[in-house]
């Protein structure tokens, strides 16, 4: 049976969940003014809710426990991935790494035989997520997304173009880093347990995900060819540079391009904090170095995201603290599913849940074969596009995109919406049989 401290911490976690669905009214509250404006625009920051329940359980855990207990609580939690996501960001959106990412979208979409404005939409919601497997999903996450507002989003008045494009990039993200056992959050919680490596993950997720990830951008660039090919996003068009009708993504701007040898420095940095991904001091310190080689070449950057990966990092934070206390109810419900149930459970679980709590919970459940391992992780991936708690990487894209809906917030149940074509898309890749023995 739970403990009183459980018990509050999963009635908290449930109204959090319930905050993140009522975002996009407080932002409307925030839009009408008045004294409380200012409360009501903090309520309506997805990336403050899971910290802010989070601290309200700290205080109660203080009350019950005394302040050693919600110390010796907070002392057992691992906030490596929310630093690693914030320092992640912070690299990964700096202009010399984004310009570098548009100039490969761009080259790769002049070979394709297609025109140029679908090729590169087409290849910023496939090749970049397929590419999360390598430099890691929140780095994925983050580049995808500021070409999306740069190119598209910036431009564009149609709101159910962003919702859809939206949804696709989050499915995608959350399996398109599943070619590899380290990038993706809810297969790095498992892969040393099961005894997962990079074949297996190659042979088992990966020309699964592959191949969803491309049906999923080539249908959305089909419905969307005719708004793409409109002249709709004139001022997102660079015709100098690539030509006519190239969309304008972050490499086409009005000053001296980035030198190669700087490009090649924070492609270092980067390279470095992935490789350092398990070790905050690592990551963290050459996160320092960085922003100090930024300060000191400033003419080739822009300012770089430290308030919205400190948000990320908060909104994550939050989520490890009141995740923490929900293995009570979650770990006996995974261990009681069939493997197909559990392949629903754990899409729909994660949903309302991080995916990578969730297959980590999964994996302590004993004697479970591999069959239902498999349908674990792969319902955790499918599912982590549904919604912004849903995958790690999510409150990143959240994070870069939110200002260009309407009033500055992404409606919970239109993302949904969206994301549930793409996410069938990837089920039936996952579900397709394969030998388990």
């Amino acid at each position: 049976m739970p403990d009183l401290i459980e018990l509050i911490a999963s009635v908290l976690f449930a109204i959090a969940i319930i905050h993140t669905f009522s975002v996009p009214v407080f932002a409307r509250l925030s839009h009408r003014g008045g004294r409380h404006a200012g409360l009501w625009h903090m309520l309506s920051e997805v990336e403050a809710v899971f910290g802010v329940w989070a601290f309200i359980l700290l205080v109660i855990m203080a009350l019950l426990k005394g302040t050693g207990g919600a110390v010796a609580y907070m002392d057992t939690r691992n906030f490596t991935e929310p630093a690693f996501v914030f320092a992640i960001m912070v690299v990964a959106a700096s202009r010399p790494i984004l310009e570098l990412v548009g100039m490969v979208v761009q080259g790769v979409a002049r070979v394709l035989p297609f025109r140029t404005e679908l090729a590169t939409y087409f290849l910023t919601l496939s090749l970049v997520p397929l590419s999360g497997s390598f430099i890691t999903e929140p780095a994925a996450m983050t580049l995808a997304a500021l070409l999306l507002r740069d190119g598209y989003f910036r431009h564009s008045e149609q709101t159910g173009f962003k919702y859809m494009t939206l949804g696709v990039l989050f499915v995608n993200v959350s399996i398109g880093g599943v070619l590899t056992s380290y990038a993706a959050p809810p297969v790095l919680m498992v892969a040393h347990t099961f005894g997962w490596d990079a074949t297996y993950m190659a042979t088992h997720f990966g020309w699964r995900a592959a191949c969803a990830v491309i049906i999923n951008a080539a249908v959305l660039t089909l419905i969307c060819r005719k708004y793409l090919l409109s002249g709709e996003l004139g001022a997102g068009r660079n015709v100098d540079a690539d030509g006519p009708g190239q969309p304008k993504l972050a490499s086409a701007a009005p000053r001296a391009p980035v030198p190669a040898l700087v490009m090649a420095i924070h492609l270092l940095f980067l390279l470095g904090v992935v490789l350092g991904a398990h070790h905050p001091t690592i990551f963290l310190g050459l996160l320092m170095f960085f922003i100090g080689y930024t300060e000191a070449y400033k003419g080739h950057q822009d300012t770089l995201m430290i308030k919205e990966g400190l948000l990320v990092g908060f909104f994550l934070a939050g989520l490890v603290v009141l995740g923490g206390l929900q293995k009570w109810w979650l770990q006996d419900l995974l261990a009681g599913l069939q493997p197909v149930v559990l392949y629903w459970g754990a899409t729909a679980l994660t949903a309302v849940t991080d995916n990578a709590a969730l297959t980590y919970l999964g994996s302590m459940v004993d004697g479970t074969s591999d069959l239902w391992r498999y349908m674990l992780v792969a319902g955790a991936v499918t599912g982590g596009g549904l919604t912004v708690i849903a995958n790690a990487p999510n409150p990143a894209g959240f994070s870069i995109l939110k200002n260009y809906f309407p009033d500055g917030a992404i409606s919970p149940i239109k993302l949904l919406a969206a994301a549930a074509i793409p996410t069938l898309v990837a089920a039936f890749m996952f579900l397709l049989p394969n030998s388990f023995g």
